[in-house]
């Protein structure tokens, strides 16, 4: 469905992505683009992503066509299997774009796919459409209300990568506001990328410049470059320079030092710094395929295993990416009183990464990573709400008595009293992060084997559950919470309708390295 997005033509030029699964489509000609009465119109379609690692078939296509609305709106389909027989010359996508109320340049007119389809392409991962009634599909719209109104004025509402979180709000509904949110946003986000100097301290090119700090590459987002390429066609917001710019920032890692492996307890190390850059140069692979980007992908993927399994403080795996909390918190560190640990909700964003590594590259390390991290967070990460007094219960109410909440800090080393101090802290409410903590729970179900620890998993994932009641959704004093919540968190409802430990012999990820 064409829809009008900005202005009132009625006559308009149309650009819109379409994705598709692997295997699928080889020869972007046999894409035919059809009107409301199955008549071919004439179109220009070339291919924009491919399946690299896999079979090199096509990923996406961008199509463009002339689309004639009435009220606003137009109905026309795409095909496949039969050559195109009408050719209309195309045009660079910045023909499309004009000023909407923000002054943001955006396309003149949106098209929308079913839902169906863009989960079965595995735009976004596997995916499940949301259906009627769906809980956490409830939660998102909710949020929604607070955090559709586009921030310009705060800087931070942009972390986690807010446009993203949106095209994938959209790709599981097929809802135009959803599209239209993530279009504006990405073209906003892009604005602000720096697009000249070096990609490393002090000239920060690559580096987003909204909030005057371009050097702090936990605002660089590759992913949303890719979704807005397959998912709109759009492809006048970045070259192959850019990108490049944006993932060698990552490799400096920004004003942070270089990124490397974790050599020692007294090494600042940041779960999001490491999910991130992670997701990041995964994401340019996928965008370009440059063999570069997958050698740095598998590069960071072995830095975190050997973190993991081999931690330089000495005190074993318990399968955390255990690290120090006065370096965490820009503290000095001091070794007689630190508390080896991690952030549960910051280690989503490595199992997100992790998630969307495995599926590109099949990489054999990463199961055993995922599962080890949901055998730590059941055994370590959660506050035993049986055990909740008053005075200490740091959940915000409106996930019920039974509401979950980890630790803000876990640890399989400090004590109980040394976790309840971090807690009284700078803990409370942190069941703020119950959404996305959906998501690795369920990676791990996916992934375990064994059916004692598929069985916890599966109840932890039922108990989260009241974390999507409505009432949490309309706390939107943190604006950054709509994108942490829900980046990676909707293929968690996929994950936990496959069978238990079915992702050990999954063929999804066709192809394993190293």
């Amino acid at each position: 469905m064409v829809h009008q997005n900005v202005g009132d033509a009625t006559d308009v030029k149309v650009s819109v992505g379409i994705p598709f699964p692997p295997g699928m489509l080889r020869d972007a000609q046999q894409v035919r683009i059809l009107d409301a009465n199955g008549e071919e119109v004439p179109a220009h379609v070339v291919a924009t992503l491919r399946w690299y690692i896999r079979d090199h078939s096509i990923r996406a296509v961008r199509a463009q066509f002339q689309a004639q609305l009435v009220k606003g709106e137009g109905t026309y389909y795409f095909a496949i299997g039969k050559p195109r027989t009408r050719e209309l010359p195309g045009w660079p996508y910045v023909q499309e774009l004009v000023p909407d109320s923000h002054g943001v340049r955006v396309a003149a007119a949106l098209a929308t796919l079913e839902p169906a389809w863009m989960c079965a392409s595995l735009v976004a991962g596997p995916q499940t459409p949301a259906t009627k009634g769906e809980a956490y599909a409830r939660y998102v719209a909710t949020q929604f209300e607070w955090a559709k109104k586009l921030p310009v004025d705060d800087h931070t509402a942009w972390l986690f990568d807010r446009p993203s979180t949106l095209f994938k709000a959209y790709v599981r509904t097929g809802r135009l506001d959803y599209l239209q949110a993530a279009d504006e946003s990405y073209h906003f986000y892009m604005k602000y990328i720096k697009r000249d100097g070096l990609p490393f301290s002090p000239f920060c090119g690559g580096g987003w410049t909204m909030g005057k700090e371009p050097c702090d590459s936990k605002y660089v987002y590759v992913e949303p470059i890719l979704l807005a390429l397959a998912l709109t066609g759009d492809d006048s917001e970045h070259d192959a320079e850019l990108v490049d710019k944006m993932v060698m920032l990552w490799k400096h890692n920004g004003w942070s030092g270089d990124a490397g492996p974790y050599t020692g307890p007294g090494e600042r190390f940041t779960e999001r710094l490491a999910g991130l850059g992670l997701l990041a140069t995964i994401n340019a692979y996928e965008l370009t395929g440059d063999k570069r980007y997958l050698d740095n992908t598998n590069e960071r993927v072995g830095w975190l295993y050997e973190h993991q399994r081999n931690n330089p403080d000495k005190l074993g795996n318990d399968g955390s990416w255990r690290n120090s909390w006065n370096l965490h918190e820009d503290d000095s560190w001091k070794p007689e009183s630190d508390v080896r640990g991690t952030s549960p909700w910051m280690s989503e964003n490595i199992i997100d990464a992790l998630w969307h590594t495995w599926l590109v590259t099949g990489d054999r390390r990463i199961p055993e990573m995922i599962t080890a991290f949901g055998r730590y967070m059941e055994r370590y990460g959660w506050i035993d709400v049986s055990t909740i007094v008053q005075g200490h219960d740091w959940r915000n109410p409106c996930s019920g008595s039974n509401g979950q909440i980890s630790w803000y800090w876990a640890s399989s080393q400090a004590s109980h009293k040394k976790l309840s101090d971090i807690e009284d802290s700078d803990g409370w409410y942190s069941d703020a992060h119950n959404v996305e903590l959906v998501m690795p729970v369920a990676a791990a179900y996916y992934f375990e084997q064994d059916p004692t620890q598929s069985a916890a998993l599966k109840r932890r994932v039922e108990a989260l559950s009241s974390s999507y009641d409505t009432e949490c959704g309309r706390i939107g004093e943190t604006l950054r919470r709509f994108n942490w919540n829900n980046r990676g968190t909707g293929v968690a409802l996929w994950f936990m309708q496959q069978p238990p430990g079915s992702g050990a012999t999954s063929t999804l990820a066709a192809h394993a390295s190293p």
